[in-house]
């Protein structure tokens, strides 16, 4: 090994692309060990906080899985098992359904401002516990400790802001059309939520939905992703703590199609709530049929992101990066297809390469690093796919295209030149670090060319043209829009797509009416 280590730093003095296999598998072996070691004292402080939970919690109870099944929950950066978490089905989210079912008849006859402040003890305790929850975010999905605080503050965030819009649902009088009348509309919580909510975004994507539930009076039954659910228990933990009471807030993970049908035949289940792939949510938005649920979905995105001739370079090189490179890729509003016209085509990719050579792949416990791990081999096969396919079909890889010599699922940042709509990195997500850069010619073009999808989530365009920003921005298929901005998303704006990325809007004022219905009075002879 000590020679194989020392071939290996004879290689990177000399600044050798490709270091000898002997001493590329040591380095992958020593690595493995250190990030293995900064694993073990990150779950020491998290146990040492109470915040590593492995059972489901039904009814303010921790509760193993009845057939005692468990699930392996694994870190990304090197495979090793963090927990075994109860693998529960149709049986427990029965019982949560139930527990919460029960707890809405007085969780929502709350006053507004007890809701409140139980929320705003949550959001708290989050923000007092931010980084072990940080480290327990960045060990079972991957991210960099940098992001992984960074969506602790964004989670906290909505429970803060529903906190404060618990106290401003308000209803409205109709001036009546006879004078012994009067006409009230009121708006009251739906009922029991299902939440089924996904890995990329363990925390955030929790609170985004909880929040405004457990604000407007509703209960919840959260089903987290089996990737990642020690994030959503230790989070759960905090609310019972915060005192949330017991049935308002269940949190049951395993089985997804058992735990899904569940949710999806009961009656007592008035609304499903649900980020993930667009297939899936088109079979909640089915299932939900038969019992005429109330549907929000955030779905799949396909990102466009438009560099004009007149964009600031630095900017819009900034902004692109942030867009793309996020989570190593692996969200929903990243910029899936960047359009650059042709004027300053070569110009941008010269300089957006450049920043791509500076990110740093490796533990996202380490602080230099930028990028994380995929999380899965799966995620990995299916990168590999996409630049196959685009390869075949004459694009060029520009910088990397190739699994990173750190292993496990870790992929090397990507560039990719010469793409066409004929390829799946245009017609499809590809989830995962890699930029395909599109020359144009028009605006017109342009246009055309990022509206040519069925996704309609996200959209990003660099320029300093006032006129033409609200002009594209109009135009533009999108429910969210950034302009001369790589990263847009905040809990006082809605957050929500078109066409086939969903139904219903989160986050803000507008985000609290999915959990409300309206109910309409009409009191007469009143003389």
């Amino acid at each position: 090994m000590a020679m194989a280590m020392m071939a290996m730093r004879r290689a990177v003095a000399l600044g050798a692309r490709h270091i000898p296999a002997a001493a590329a598998s040591s380095f992958r072996v020593v690595s493995l060990r250190h990030m293995s070691a900064d694993a073990g004292a990150a779950m020491e402080k998290i146990r040492a906080a109470g915040l590593l939970r492995t059972q489901g919690l039904i009814a303010g109870q921790w509760v193993d899985a009845y057939d005692g099944k468990t699930i392996e929950v694994q870190n990304p950066a090197t495979g090793e098992v963090l927990a075994n978490v109860s693998c529960m089905g149709s049986r427990e989210t029965s019982d949560a359904i139930a527990s919460a079912h029960s707890t809405f008849y007085s969780w929502s006859k709350l006053t507004a401002s007890e809701r409140s402040k139980a929320l705003r003890k949550w959001y708290d305790l989050i923000i007092s516990h931010k980084e072990e929850l940080a480290l327990l975010m960045t060990l079972e999905q991957g991210k960099p400790m940098k992001e992984a605080l960074g969506e602790v503050n964004y989670g906290a965030s909505f429970i803060e802001y529903f906190a404060e819009e618990a106290k401003r649902i308000y209803g409205d009088i109709i001036p009546p059309t006879l004078s012994d009348r009067r006409l009230l509309v009121l708006k009251q919580p739906v009922g029991v939520v299902g939440a089924i909510t996904p890995w990329n975004f363990p925390l955030a994507m929790i609170t985004r939905k909880v929040g405004p539930a457990l604000a407007c009076g509703c209960t919840v039954v959260v089903k987290p992703s089996e990737f990642t659910p020690l994030t959503a228990l230790a989070a759960a933990d905090l609310a019972l703590q915060a005192g949330i009471p017991a049935g308002a807030l269940n949190v049951v993970m395993g089985n997804a199609a058992e735990i899904g049908d569940a949710l999806l035949q009961s009656t007592q289940v008035r609304k499903i709530t649900f980020t993930g792939s667009t297939a899936v949510g088109k079979k909640l938005m089915a299932g939900s049929a038969n019992t005429v649920k109330k549907v929000s979905l955030e779905l799949g995105g396909n990102a466009p992101c438009i560099v004009f001739d007149d964009a600031d370079i630095d900017v819009a090189v900034k902004g692109s990066l942030a867009a793309k490179f996020r989570n190593s890729g692996q969200t929903c509003v990243c910029a899936n297809r960047i359009l650059v016209q042709e004027g300053i085509y070569e110009k941008f990719a010269k300089a957006f390469i450049q920043a791509v050579q500076s990110l740093k792949v490796g533990n996202g416990l380490e602080e230099s690093t930028s990028q994380g791990p995929l999380i899965n081999e799966a995620a990995v096969q299916k990168v590999e796919k996409f630049i196959n396919d685009a390869t075949s079909k004459g694009a060029n890889v520009m910088l990397g295209g190739k699994r990173h010599s750190l292993g496990m699922s870790f992929y090397e940042p990507t560039v990719v030149g010469n793409v066409s709509n004929d390829m799946l990195l245009f017609r499809e997500e590809v989830f995962g670090p890699v930029a395909p850069l599109i020359p144009f010619k028009t605006e017109e073009e342009a246009v055309h060319m990022a509206n040519d999808t069925n996704a309609g989530l996200a959209a990003y365009i660099f320029t300093k043209s006032i006129p033409r920003s609200w002009r594209v921005s109009e135009s533009l298929e999108y429910g969210l829009v950034g302009v001369n901005e790589g990263i847009i998303s905040t809990e006082v704006a809605p957050f929500g797509g078109v066409k086939q990325s969903g139904l219903g809007r989160e986050g803000s004022k507008y985000g609290i009416d999915e959990y409300l219905e309206l109910k309409y009075i009409c009191m007469g002879n009143l003389g």
